[in-house]
């Protein structure tokens, strides 16, 4: 024999291939599924013999570090961590088969009589499997939102899905009414900021424009006179702020991403918010009526309560205002800043009449602004 020829390496042992395995696989993405291809690419089963491979994975499922799985009616395997593992030698059978059926829901949970359809035991064997596996703190029973009434199971180390718990605005399964109540408010006054711009009190208002009277018929003169004397009081300075429209594209509207990062800044809510979950916030203020949505930007837009904005206003006992989200917002609508929303003779104004449109000269003004 020459001794400079190197001498082949010797081939592992079954046991060394099993362990090499299980550590490749284990090193993957956690909850990744493995076929008998993907195992083959791994590089650990000699000449991809599959007698060998067989062998291997059998004796993991064996041991409990592989779990047999079946997808498009094929064999695969997922990994099954030690200390995962460890516990189920410490299981008689059935209570085996039960924690391995509440694995398997994952974080949605499983209902105690779909538990039991499927374990296909005694309803007095499976209560003292649920009991033993509480007790060694493997499983925890948990309220669903949809269903509070039902018993449902699912890992001990498992946070449930949001499904589950309802998300954010849910307590122990309960609607935290308060909360969505607080989180509403400021959504809305956040919008409120973004959809109006504000002009001081010391501001020139507009100028009332004065028509001449004269020589108009005395029914005329009468209305005019108590429309002018109606909207001089409206132009009169208030001592707050007054919120005032954007004009036509503007883009400064405030979109989701905007208002789930502001309000997740604000430190208002225990919890980090999601788009998903400030949508449905968000929705609830839409088929109120309070804000409407951009459907081409994106943005939303407040449309209520858009003329004074009181920061620390005292209200008599008893006003909460309107649903108790009105703080803070007081004045005149939308529909108010135009001459028509506070005209007097509204009533009179008609096409033909004393009062209409056609020659109505505060109107044109208005346009003009």
């Amino acid at each position: 024999m020459d001794l400079d020829e190197p001498a082949e390496n010797p081939t592992p042992s079954p046991q060394e291939i099993k362990n090499a395995l299980y550590a490749r696989c284990a090193s993957q993405p956690a909850e990744t599924i493995f076929s008998q291809d993907d195992l083959l690419q791994l590089g650990i089963i000699p000449n991809n013999d599959l007698t060998i491979l067989h062998q291997s994975t059998k004796k993991l499922t064996q041991e409990g570090l592989f779990k047999l799985l079946s997808r498009d009616n094929r064999a695969v395997w997922r990994v099954v961590k030690k200390e995962d593992a460890q516990k189920y030698k410490t299981l008689s059978a059935d209570e085996a088969l039960v924690y391995s059926l509440v694995e398997s829901a994952g974080r949605e949970g499983i209902w105690s009589r779909i538990l039991r359809s499927k374990s296909g035991l005694h309803m007095t064997v499976m209560t003292r499997c649920l009991k033993t596996l509480e007790g060694k703190s493997y499983i925890k029973q948990i309220k669903t939102v949809k269903f509070p009434q039902r018993k449902t199971y699912m890992l001990a180390g498992l946070q449930p899905s949001e499904d589950v718990t309802g998300g954010p605005f849910y307590t122990d399964g309960i609607l935290d009414d308060e909360f969505v109540h607080q989180m509403a408010k400021w959504a809305e006054r956040y919008i409120v900021g973004r959809s109006w711009y504000q002009r001081s009190p010391s501001d020139p208002p507009q100028a009332t424009k004065t028509s001449s009277i004269h020589h108009r018929p005395v029914a005329k003169q009468k209305l005019e006179s108590k429309r002018d004397s109606a909207l001089e009081k409206a132009s009169t300075p208030s001592k707050h702020k007054e919120l005032l429209p954007f004009p036509p594209g503007y883009t400064g509207y405030p979109t989701i991403a905007e208002i789930t990062k502001a309000i997740n800044g604000s430190g208002l809510s225990p919890v980090t918010m999601k788009e998903a979950e400030m949508k449905q916030l968000l929705d609830i203020l839409v088929w109120d009526g309070r804000v409407e949505e951009n459907r081409f930007t994106g943005g939303y837009k407040a449309v209520r309560r858009v003329a004074l904005v009181v920061m620390n206003k005292q209200k008599a006992p008893g006003d909460d205002g309107r649903d108790g989200m009105d703080d803070g917002i007081e004045g005149r609508s939308a529909l108010t800043e135009a001459p028509c929303g506070k005209c007097p003779v509204l009533s009179f104004c008609q096409e033909g009449g004393p009062v209409n449109a056609r020659t109505c000269e505060y109107f044109a003004e208005w346009l003009e602004i």
